[in-house]
């Protein structure tokens, strides 16, 4: 099976790449999603962000409210969640490829994870696919996803870049680089030529290393 990780700055498109991906049959998976289970009351992560960003990051019902806990966090408490949160997701998204693995050896997996590089986690993966767009975009798509304004949503994209590397530095781990800067059909012109990639990978399992670094734009 063909482990790949997908990631990019925030606001990119990368759950756009990794739902065209899923839909040519790559099993998918949001590390985000894997956030919220680990979250939850009476997990173990629970606990300890609780024990260190206290009850005030609580609805009344008990759970966590990712904007209190985001606004809690950054800038400069992030170092803190993220060495709470990370080793558990983590130990989640290898447990998920490798119940994949038992299923489909043939398959290709893929995690969509903001930090995979900044985690210490791209030694989990085969390929390491990086997803790229100018910071007026990410604005513009942020504030759209949020319901927010521009300027909330430009503050709130300047707040998150600033804990992860910028985007040339994760282009510079990735074997490929995915510029979602134009049009959708751009972009999914570009998946359909890392499928073949891909899936070339796949047929010839002895062969999993970067052939450079190629720029899908």
């Amino acid at each position: 099976m063909l482990r790949v990780g997908l990631t990019g700055g925030v606001a990119c498109g990368k759950s756009t790449v990794g739902e065209m991906l899923a839909a040519h049959g790559a099993h998918y998976l949001q590390a985000d999603t894997l956030a919220h289970q680990l979250y939850a009351p009476g997990e173990p992560t629970y606990a300890a962000v609780v024990q260190h960003f206290g009850r005030d990051i609580l609805d009344p019902d008990g759970t966590i409210n990712r904007r209190r806990l985001a606004n809690a966090a950054f800038p400069s408490r992030i170092a803190e969640l993220n060495a709470i949160v990370h080793p558990a997701v983590i130990e989640a998204q290898n447990r998920w490829m490798a119940d994949v693995e038992r299923t489909d050896p043939d398959g290709v997996a893929v995690v969509e994870a903001a930090l995979i590089i900044e985690a210490g986690a791209a030694k989990d993966f085969d390929k390491l696919i990086v997803v790229t767009c100018n910071l007026e975009q990410k604005i513009a798509r942020y504030a759209q996803r949020a319901k927010i304004s521009q300027d909330e949503a430009r503050a709130e994209v300047l707040r998150r870049s600033a804990a992860q590397l910028s985007d040339d530095a994760k282009a510079g781990h990735a074997d490929y680089v995915i510029d979602n800067s134009g049009p959708l059909e751009d972009t999914t012109h570009y998946v359909d030529v890392l499928w073949t990639h891909l899936t070339e990978f796949t047929a010839n399992t002895g062969d999993r290393h970067p052939r450079g670094r190629p720029r899908l734009h």
